[in-house]
C-alpha cells in the first residue's frame, strides 16, 4: 500500500508520525531528508504510519518549548488522532542517547506491573496490575494533569510566563504544578491543609514554591484532613488568588484533570495489556483519573463491538463514602451514622458530594460500583506492598489495591484482571505512621 503523507509530528517520545488521509504521495526518503534538519543531535526518532479516514485530530502537548526548534513540517505535539488505525514502519534514525529538553517530558508511560505475589499470598485467584505513577517526576500521578492544565492555561491565554499560578492542594497537584511552573517561566503558590504529610509541603519549597499552610478546623485530627479542612483551604486559596492576582488552575473544575488520563493514562494502560483486563478501581479524590480512564475503557470496549468489558469502580474511604451513600445504600449509611468522616488516606474522599465533585458527576454513567475501604486495610496493604512487591506507594495506592483484593474475593471477579494505580510516593509519608 503507498505511503500517502499529510503532516508529520515529534512527540516527546521522539516518533515521528507520517498521516495518511488521502493527500498526494510523499515517500519515506523525501520525508526524511526534508525533516532532518529538524532533528536533535543525540535522539532516536522512529518513524510510526498513521492511516486515518479523518483529516482532522486533536492536538495537545508542549508548544513552546519545542516550536522555536523545529520546522512547520515536525509539530511538537502528542496527538489524539480520530478514527484511526496505525502501523510501526520498520525504520529508525538513530543519532545516539535520548535526552530530554526538560523534567516534564519524563511525565507519563508509567510502568504496569503485575503483583503476583501478593495475590497468591492473599489466597486468591485472578491479577492485579498495578501502574507505578509514583515514577513520574515529582512521583505522583498529579504530575500528568499539572502539566496540562499549565499548557491548556499557557495555550488560551489565561497565563503567560512570570505569571503567579495559585492552587489548593493536598501536596501531589502542588508539586505537579511546581515542577510544570518552574520549566515554563511561571511562579507558583501552593495552599495546603497543615493536616497534610510535611514531606510534600517540604517537597513543593524545594522545587520553587510559596507553600502556605492552613490551620485545621478545632475539632480535626492531624493527618485525617476533612471537607470542613478543605473548605477553609479553598476560601484561602480565594482570598490569595484576590489579594497577590494569581490565577487558580482548579484541579476540580479544569478539563485537563480529565483529558490528562484520558488521552494518556489509560491508552498507556490499554497498551500495555492490550485491554485484557476486566476492572479498573480507583480511589476518588478530585476523580479526575477515574473519570478519564473509566471513559476510554468503557468507549474502547464498545469499539470493540462487545468483545471486551472492563468494570470500573470508584474506591471511597469507609467513613467518608457520601458517593455510594448518595445511591441509598443503607449499609454505606449506617456506617457513616457513626462516624464523622475522618480518614487518614491522603489525597482525597473529603466528603464531597457528586455536586461538588464535576469531574466525576460528568462521568456517572462509567459508574459499575462503589468499593469502601477501611484506615487499616490501605495501611496494611500499602506495608505488603512494599514489603513483598517492592513497591513503596502511598495510602491511595495501598486502598487501591485493596479494593482490587476485595473485587478478586468476589464471584463475579474470582480469577479475574483487576488494573489500579498506585498514586503516590511512600516517601511521602515518612512523617506519618503508615511505614512507622
Amino acid at each position: 500500500m503507498q505511503k500517502l503523507c499529510a503532516t508529520c509530528a515529534v512527540n516527546r517520545t521522539r516518533t515521528i508520525t507520517c498521516f495518511q488521509n488521502g493527500h498526494a504521495p510523499v515517500s519515506l526518503k523525501r520525508l526524511v531528508r526534508s525533516a532532518h534538519s529538524s532533528f536533535q543531535h543525540g535522539t532516536t526518532y522512529q518513524l510510526l504510519t498513521i492511516t486515518t479516514t479523518n483529516e482532522k485530530f486533536a492536538m495537545d502537548g508542549n508548544y513552546r518549548s519545542y516550536c522555536n526548534r523545529v520546522k512547520r513540517t515536525i509539530l511538537p505535539v502528542q496527538h489524539r488522532l480520530l478514527s484511526t488505525r496505525s502501523e510501526r514502519v520498520n525504520h529508525t534514525i538513530n543519532t545516539g542517547s535520548t535526552i530530554l529538553t526538560n523534567v516534564t517530558e519524563a511525565i507519563g508511560n508509567t510502568p504496569l506491573v503485575d503483583l503476583s505475589r501478593l495475590v497468591q499470598n492473599s489466597g486468591l485467584e485472578g491479577r492485579i496490575l498495578a501502574k507505578l505513577e509514583y515514577l513520574n517526576p515529582g512521583f505522583s500521578k498529579k504530575d500528568r494533569i499539572a502539566h496540562r492544565m499549565v499548557l491548556d492555561a499557557l495555550q488560551d491565554g489565561s497565563v503567560s510566563a512570570g505569571d503567579t499560578v495559585v492552587e489548593l492542594t493536598s501536596g501531589n497537584t502542588g508539586t505537579g504544578l511546581a515542577i510544570a511552573c518552574a520549566a515554563h517561566g511561571l511562579k507558583f503558590i501552593a495552599v495546603m491543609s497543615v493536616g497534610n504529610s510535611t514531606e510534600r509541603a517540604r517537597m513543593m519549597k524545594a522545587l520553587g514554591a510559596e507553600v502556605v499552610l492552613v490551620p485545621q478546623c478545632e475539632d480535626s485530627v492531624r493527618g485525617q484532613v476533612s471537607g470542613d479542612d478543605l473548605a477553609r483551604v479553598e476560601a484561602e486559596t480565594e482570598r490569595i488568588v484576590a489579594q497577590r492576582g494569581g490565577h487558580r488552575l482548579d484541579q476540580f473544575e479544569r478539563p485537563g484533570a480529565v483529558s490528562a488520563h484520558l488521552d494518556g493514562t489509560a491508552p498507556e494502560i490499554w497498551k500495555q495489556t492490550d485491554g485484557a483486563f476486566d476492572a479498573f478501581v480507583d480511589f476518588a479524590g478530585s476523580a479526575g483519573s477515574f473519570a478519564g480512564c473509566a471513559s476510554y475503557f468503557k468507549h474502547a470496549c464498545s469499539k470493540a463491538g462487545g468483545k471486551l468489558a472492563v468494570s470500573c469502580f470508584v474506591l471511597e474511604p469507609a467513613h467518608a463514602a457520601v458517593l455510594a451513600d448518595a445511591l441509598g445504600d443503607a449499609e454505606v449509611r449506617d456506617v457513616l451514622a457513626k462516624h464523622t468522616g475522618e480518614h487518614v488516606i491522603q489525597g482525597g474522599g473529603y466528603s464531597m458530594s457528586m455536586d461538588r465533585l464535576h469531574l466525576l458527576r460528568d462521568a456517572v454513567q462509567h459508574i459499575d460500583g462503589f468499593l469502601q475501604i477501611t484506615d487499616e486495610e490501605a495501611t496494611l496493604t500499602a506495608r505488603r506492598l512494599a514489603a513483598e512487591e517492592g513497591v513503596f506507594g502511598g495510602f491511595s495506592g495501598g486502598a487501591n489495591v485493596a479494593g482490587a483484593l476485595q473485587l478478586l474475593k468476589t464471584e463475579a471477579f474470582k480469577g479475574k484482571t483487576v488494573v489500579v494505580l498506585i498514586c503516590d510516593s511512600g516517601l511521602k509519608y515518612l512523617s506519618t505512621d503508615l511505614y512507622a
